[in-house]
């Protein structure tokens, strides 16, 4: 039976964070985002019409004629044009391209409604699950995907079956608060999003910060190109996301959490409210956590296709309803967060690290890395590898292992010309300095970082200028536009790299290059500004001959 506009709106005023599901049903239930379905939302939220204008269409697919929910999306990421994509998007009449929809490892998906198809040609397009991890060699110990390949694993009953929920039990039942986030402190474990924030302190901060309620948030929106660890995680392993979560609440004395899942992930958003279902009917989550009288309700919000919403603050302005840019800092999410009540905010890999944490101990998940290095980091390898998919490797472990041994090497013989760094925001590596250990410290001493752990590989055969500016035409595409540096940065840098504009003469044009990436890494407002100039920057670096032929125009 289709709800009409009030019934809708009636339903979405008792909600936490109501826009963004007001507007997927709205969406949903006509195939797009009318004019007179915005006035309703705009009468029935109190959201002025220019503002709830402005922020729909920000983001990517909300579709604003008819039929355009159902329409085919074609990734236009890195890998995915490595692939064909352009020609894929030029063969599907009224198809439109997307950023990076994070199956690298799977090439090319093409969203269609709330469906995902995969293949390199339109006529043999097909719909897979998400592939699981590939088994770790012998003798390495996970932890996150430790019991992702058992049998029915995405299910309340397979994932008790070994363990789960255990740990959530004995928090809410033996442990402080205090004493659940010693033991994550003691961990070492640090954001795996990114950031790399001491995971601890985090939640120290915001249990000890006044004002509440106080806010759990677990950043799904994997936004990053080259990044698709997040996803095998929810797919497979859905309750332990939702487990980290529920301990983060703990920590924190949080009775609401939400889950921001970013849109291209359709079939994960049915799985996850399955799994949230599933443990309320339980008691394992809802009003009475374990009996304990404890009340953690988690909320599940998708997304609307934007990359500045993996921005911690820019998540946060769009769960509330806002327009997503980043905001100002201080103050930060721990005291001023989610409706400006006490935030902690996660990702997917870091949250569901905290339920064997608890469950072995701290000293336990310390040993897992290598050297002086606590834990372990899922890495999303894609590009010109053999064995592309998510591998969980003890911190430490050298690159050329895990590109080597652990995934084959490089396709077809080829020799690695490059590889990128923390999906494209870290830039590339190339040459000696590919002769890294998996860490921060490593890959920062050569210009880099690791971040959220997506690594492209690109062999001999690639044009990197050519990478370069896709990349970079992804970064201005993404650019929110709050911020003048990024904005125009973004944009130049762009032009520079398709030969467009900027001076024709090599020592000139790379004082220009030198000049805009200074000013973007030293003003920008947030993270996207201050990473995009790598590229360019570990581009001249590494491939001075190819830019030199760029320039000249030879």
């Amino acid at each position: 039976m289709t709800r009409t506009n009030e019934e809708l709106i009636s339903q979405a005023k008792g909600q936490e964070a109501p826009l963004l599901p007001l507007l997927h049903q709205f969406h949903e239930r006509d195939g797009y985002l009318s004019e007179e379905a915005l006035r309703a939302i705009s009468a029935g939220l109190r959201i002025p019409l220019a503002d709830l204008f402005g922020t729909v269409t920000f983001y990517h697919h909300f579709a604003r004629e008819p039929g355009g929910q159902a329409a085919a999306r074609v990734c236009t990421g890195p890998v995915c044009k490595m692939h064909g994509a352009d020609a894929l998007l030029t063969s599907m009449p009224g198809a439109t391209g997307m950023p990076c929809s994070g199956r690298c490892d799977e090439p090319i998906p093409v969203l269609r409604g709330n469906q995902t198809w995969v293949g390199l040609a339109a006529d043999a397009l097909e719909r897979r699950d998400t592939p699981v991890p590939p088994a770790a060699p012998a003798g390495t110990t996970e932890c996150v995907f430790a019991h992702i390949r058992d049998e029915n694993r995405k299910s309340l009953s397979g994932y008790r079956r070994s363990g789960g929920y255990a740990a959530l039990e004995k928090a809410v039942t033996s442990m402080t608060a205090d004493e659940l986030i010693a033991v994550v402190d003691a961990s070492g474990l640090a954001g795996r999003g990114g950031a790399g924030f001491p995971t601890g302190r985090k939640l120290r901060a915001v249990q000890e910060a006044g004002g509440g309620p106080k806010t759990v948030v677990c950043n799904a929106d994997e936004g990053e190109p080259g990044c698709f660890k997040d996803r095998a995680l929810m797919d497979h392993d859905p309750h332990a996301v939702l487990e980290g979560m529920a301990l983060a609440c703990v920590a924190t004395g949080a009775p609401r959490a939400f889950l921001y899942l970013r849109y291209e992930y359709p079939e994960t958003d049915t799985l996850l409210a399955r799994a949230i279902s599933q443990a309320e009917e339980a008691g394992i989550l809802g009003d009475d956590v374990f009996g304990s009288g404890r009340t953690i309700r988690i909320h599940l919000r998708r997304g609307a296709g934007a990359y500045i919403c993996g921005e911690e603050t820019s998540l946060l302005n769009s769960l509330e309803g806002k327009h997503p840019f980043p905001r100002n800092r201080p103050p930060y999410p721990v005291t001023h967060g989610y409706e400006d009540t006490p935030t902690a905010v996660n990702n997917v890999e870091t949250l569901a690290s905290l339920p064997p944490i608890v469950l072995h101990g701290a000293d336990w998940y310390r040993s897992l890395g290598m050297g002086e290095h606590a834990g372990t980091k899922v890495i999303s390898l894609s590009g010109d590898i053999a064995r592309p998919g998510n591998y969980e490797v003890p911190l430490g472990l050298p690159l050329a292992t895990l590109i080597d041994d652990w995934a084959g090497g490089p396709r077809n013989g080829n020799k690695i010309q490059a590889v990128t760094m923390a999906g494209l925001s870290g830039g590339f590596l190339a040459g000696d300095d590919m002769d890294v250990t998996l860490d921060e410290p490593s890959i920062r001493a050569k210009g880099s970082f690791l971040g959220a752990g997506g690594i492209m590989v690109f062999d001999e055969t690639r044009d990197m200028v050519a990478v370069a500016h896709q990349a970079m035409e992804f970064f201005a595409h993404e650019s929110c536009g709050k911020c003048f540096p990024c904005r125009i940065g973004t944009q130049r840098l762009t032009e520079r790299l398709a030969g467009d504009a900027g001076p024709g003469e090599l020592s000139s044009w790379l004082d220009e290059m030198a000049d805009l990436n200074a000013t973007m890494k030293a003003t920008s407002a947030c993270g996207l500004g201050m990473a995009a100039p790598l590229i360019t920057e570990s581009l001249v670096r590494y491939f001075p001959e190819e830019v030199r032929a760029h320039v000249s125009g030879s």
